[in-house]
């Protein structure tokens, strides 16, 4: 059995630019890994792949699923991003509004209960704060108004 080395400087570049030319980000930091964690697993929540997690605290939630005490989190999240985590989590939500509106695959009451929202209300408030526009004008203005959701 051999014993494995570490590789040098050149090594490493020559690796990152090869990573790079397939589309891999290398991520260097353990900051910047735990803040894809979390960009990754509030993807996960507001895209609706992990449905235990719609029964739990938002905090717990990321708490239990990256296995670090939230203020933590919280605190990393919004020293490296410049905003909270909550802030985060809103615009993935409004950009999952979005898509569900232009799709038209669900009432406004629905996609509030998928979302997690407590009514039609708060999400209508919720995303008027963020787009300037009711969740029915933004519909019939259409796609134009939506971003990827990695370009949030």
């Amino acid at each position: 059995m051999t014993i494995p080395q570490a590789i040098t400087a050149t090594q490493h570049s020559l690796l990152r630019v090869e990573m790079e030319s397939l589309g891999f980000e290398v991520i260097e930091e353990k900051s910047a890994r735990v803040i894809n964690q979390i960009k990754s697993a509030v993807i996960t929540l507001v895209q609706g792949k992990d449905k235990e997690s719609r029964t739990r605290k938002f905090s717990v939630y990321l708490s239990d699923k990256l296995a670090k005490d939230y203020n933590y989190l919280s605190s990393l999240f919004s020293s490296i991003e410049g905003t909270t985590i909550e802030q985060y989590l809103i615009h993935q939500k409004i950009e999952k509004v979005k898509e569900l509106l232009v799709y038209n695959e669900l009432s406004l009451s629905g996609i509030a209960d998928q979302l997690g929202y407590s009514s039609v209300q708060h999400l209508s408030s919720q995303f008027k704060k963020v787009t300037g526009l009711t969740p029915s004008h933004f519909k019939t203005i259409g796609e134009r108004k939506r971003k990827p959701i990695d370009k949030v």
